[in-house]
């Protein structure tokens, strides 16, 4: 089986609960601390489209940071994924990455997706 690249926040019980449920499973996970080791814009839009949705949709809108941008989901995607790379608290975690998929671990269970659960 691939390695799962894992976009965790230790800090977020969903994030943990997910990474628990993969590794539950025997699946090889890297795990990234993206607010440590923030994704650049071409990792992001890459993952945008193996996530297959709209770029606000990977984000934490709820966020102070979203609105204090001017953001909104109107947004320009490319505003969007300017956003996320300079301030990489706005992406929505999980996310795990595998080599044709990608999903948003909310619930938690949804990343089990990613393998074909």
């Amino acid at each position: 089986m691939a390695v799962i690249t894992y976009w965790h926040n230790p800090r977020c019980s969903k994030s943990r609960a997910g990474l628990a449920l993969l590794e539950e499973r025997g699946v090889s996970v890297e795990v990234r601390r993206y607010l440590e080791d923030a994704p650049d814009l071409a990792e992001l839009r890459a993952v945008l489209d193996l996530l297959g949705c709209a770029a606000v949709e990977m984000m934490r809108p709820c966020e102070p940071q979203f609105k204090a941008l001017g953001l909104h989901g109107e947004s320009a995607a490319e505003d969007l994924l300017a956003a996320m790379a300079a301030h990489p608290i706005l992406i929505e975690r999980p996310i795990a990455i595998g080599a044709a998929r990608a999903v948003i671990g909310r619930p938690p269970e949804a990343v089990l997706g990613v393998i074909g659960v």
